[in-house]
């Protein structure tokens, strides 16, 4: 699923099915997993809220450990209409975890909650396959039966019209963002508070919550079976402890840590057996306000992507193997990722003549300038290196909670993201992110020849077809600076020993209905 992230410490662990054999039921988890924003999967934006809620809330399909397409509350799919149109068959007898019917008209109303125009979620681009969506989210339509969404409850199918052939839609709608919620999310607060109101999709029932912790209890109606782990915590705060001594004093069981404590851990004779290196499909960039002065001169933008040397940065942050110089925004793992270089060449002379020739020779008349970050590593050699070789002196903010809603209200003029994978594809980091009017292109760029070349790859049949016009649109992305991609990075946790199903496929979000503990 996409995930909107601010830093690259991610709860990262995700299992895709029941481990088999050789497993003890009924022994409780606890989980490092953060504070979540929100639980209902059509508001949320962030990794670490989408982590959890997709406990709670089952999705279409899933990706198993391997990155493989797996069945969840649906059956079966199939194509028709030329790829335009794709009809799920739900399993039968499908439950909510109060035990009520659950529909594909639940569906239909779950992601309409999605582009909701009074409410549209902050992921509402990965719905824009659907016929009509855009049209609504816009407001433009007013009729929810305008949406290419029909179910047939009697025959337990949901059918979706498409814009395009959109042979990667069941891989979209994976993600958390997709999950169905009973009829009161939304609408009714109590519905997703802890305790007999509240009504699951997923392997888990919130059961219980705290100002540091949330209680789930495993649901009896899941569609694949009562998870084995009966109960699970889920840990926001360690109250000033840090990780490893919360992991140490057995505290924890599962508990990501930064590659520091990583470093030493390996050679720790107690915990080097436990620590477990978290791959992630995930990019951190940096990104600029293209719809404002000074950065709606594509000069200034190809100035600053020149006059710094991201690679050398990256390498230097990245010197204990905590991260990987980034090259292009589609990180390694990703299906179809092309090995050509996609990063602005560091040319700090060009980049003076670009600055002088947008009219602010050695930064002369820039106008003051912000650049806004969650705490990046990589923020003071920016800044550092556009004075020396700009002659701007960029002023750096850091800010924590509400950064997310700061960057969709009132986008900095310099900014910082990462980006987990929703599904592995490289139009989820390409499109979704950078597209004309994408809900999640908060710099505001606009390139119809970016739009065409992500259009004509999701429309193509051929592999190769599609390659090249993404390789296209990554070359716009290099010459025109919207964004600047800095680094891929693993992360690392420490996993209890006999913890089973505690395996990674790099979308960071944590399957928990396949956890058991080993005999």
């Amino acid at each position: 699923m996409r995930r909107l992230v601010v830093c690259l410490t991610l709860l990262a662990l995700l299992v895709s099915c029941a481990p088999s054999g050789g497993a003890t039921t009924g022994r409780s988890v606890r989980i490092l997993a953060g504070t979540p924003t929100s639980l209902d999967p059509a508001v949320q934006g962030d990794a670490g809220s989408a982590a959890i809620s997709a406990q709670l809330f089952e999705s279409l399909t899933a990706f198993d450990a391997g990155l493989q397409l797996r069945p969840a509350l649906a059956e079966s799919w199939r194509f028709d209409n030329g790829g335009q149109r794709i009809t799920f068959h739900l399993r039968p007898d499908l439950a909510y975890s109060d035990g009520s019917p659950l529909r594909p008209s639940d569906i239909v109303r779950s992601w309409l909650r999605l582009i909701d125009p009074a409410k549209p979620s902050p992921l509402a681009s990965l719905a824009m396959d659907i016929q009509g969506a855009e049209a609504y989210l816009r407001g433009q339509s007013a009729d929810p039966s305008s949406v290419g969404l029909h179910a047939d409850d009697g025959a337990n199918d949901l059918t979706v019209d498409l814009v395009r052939p959109a042979s990667d839609f069941p891989n979209i709608v994976a993600g958390p963002t997709f999950a169905v919620v009973p009829p009161g999310v939304g609408r009714e607060p109590s519905a997703l508070l802890p305790g007999d109101r509240f009504v699951a999709s997923g392997g888990y029932v919130l059961s219980g919550s705290t100002e540091t912790a949330l209680t789930l209890t495993a649901n009896p109606h899941y569609w694949a079976g009562t998870p084995a782990i009966e109960t699970i915590e889920l840990i926001g705060d360690l109250g000033g402890r840090s990780e490893v001594a919360s992991f140490e004093a057995d505290e924890l069981d599962y508990a990501p840590i930064g590659s520091f404590d990583a470093a030493w851990i390996a050679y720790d004779a107690a915990l080097g057996p436990q620590l477990r290196v978290v791959g992630s499909l995930s990019v951190q960039y940096y990104g600029f306000d293209t719809t404002r002065r000074p950065f709606d001169d594509v000069r200034v933008r190809q100035a600053f992507g020149k006059a710094v040397d991201w690679r050398r940065m990256a390498a230097l942050a990245g010197s204990d193997g905590s991260v990987e110089v980034a090259n292009s925004m589609v990180p390694p793992g990703i299906p179809g990722r092309s090995d050509d270089d996609f990063l602005p060449v560091y040319d700090p002379d060009e980049a003076r003549r670009l600055l002088a020739e947008a009219g602010y020779p050695g930064g002369a008349g820039f106008p003051a300038t912000t650049m806004m970050t969650f705490g990046g590593g990589y923020d003071e050699a920016i800044v550092e290196e556009v004075e020396r070789e700009l002659g701007i002196a960029l002023v750096s903010e850091t800010m924590g909670d509400g950064y997310f809603d700061r960057l969709t209200s009132e986008t900095p003029q310099v900014w910082s993201l990462g980006w987990v994978a929703d599904y592995p594809g490289r139009n989820d980091f390409l499109g979704v992110l950078l597209s004309t009017g994408a809900s999640n292109n908060y710099g505001g760029w606009s390139s119809p020849e970016f739009d065409a070349a992500i259009t004509e790859a999701g429309s193509a049949i051929d592999p190769d077809d599609a390659s090249e016009a993404y390789d296209r649109a990554e070359a716009i992305v290099r010459d025109e600076v919207p964004v600047v991609p800095v680094a891929y990075g693993p992360g690392w946790a420490l996993s209890r020993t006999g913890l089973l199903g505690a395996t990674q496929n790099g979308l960071g979000i944590v399957r928990m209905a396949g956890l058991a503990w080993a005999d």
